[in-house]
């Protein structure tokens, strides 16, 4: 029959053994989404901003898309989760008997018996948890190059002709 200090482990160790671990996936696979619209996100605004002209040049403004320039996209290319956890169940027993016998030259004897018992437990839960994520660059995509290249077809300044003779 388990004593309730046994029992008390026994909980211990299923309330760890219980740990959300579908939660802590979703929340990774929810988290590397939202960061890669995030990452999306930044990408168009850069290549907004790079479709503006701002660099002069001749004495022409430029955009850099018109330049050759396009933006870098950034993909998530894996993720990962790790947990490790350790469990320590202890337990110790002691028990111990010591005694002492005193007598006189009456015939008067005394004894003293001492009996000490103790039982001990310990419970111990260590864990540790890692993510990592690796970002690989990417070109943009297909259509988005085709439009970023119409961009600086437009954007490009007409040709100048020289009118001064020489």
């Amino acid at each position: 029959m388990p004593t309730n200090n046994t029992t008390q482990g026994q909980r211990a160790m299923m309330t760890v053994l219980d740990a959300p671990l579908p939660e802590l996936i979703e929340r990774l696979g929810r988290a590397v989404a939202d960061a890669q619209h995030a990452l999306d996100t930044n990408s168009l605004e850069i290549a907004k901003r790079m479709s503006e002209p701002t660099v002069n040049l001749g004495g022409q403004m430029w955009s850099l898309l018109s330049l050759g320039f396009t933006p870098t996209f950034y993909s998530f290319a894996e993720a990962t989760l790790e947990a490790k956890l350790t469990f320590t169940i202890r337990e110790s027993t002691e028990f111990s008997v010591g005694g002492s016998v005193t007598g006189g030259m009456q015939g008067v004897f005394s004894v003293t018996v001492n009996a000490e018992y103790s039982r001990k437990y310990g419970f111990e839960v260590q864990g540790a948890s890692s993510i990592a994520a690796r970002l690989v660059s990417l070109p943009p995509p297909a259509r988005l190059h085709q439009l970023l290249n119409e961009i600086a077809v437009a954007s490009q300044p007409a040709p100048t002709t020289n009118t001064n003779p020489a």
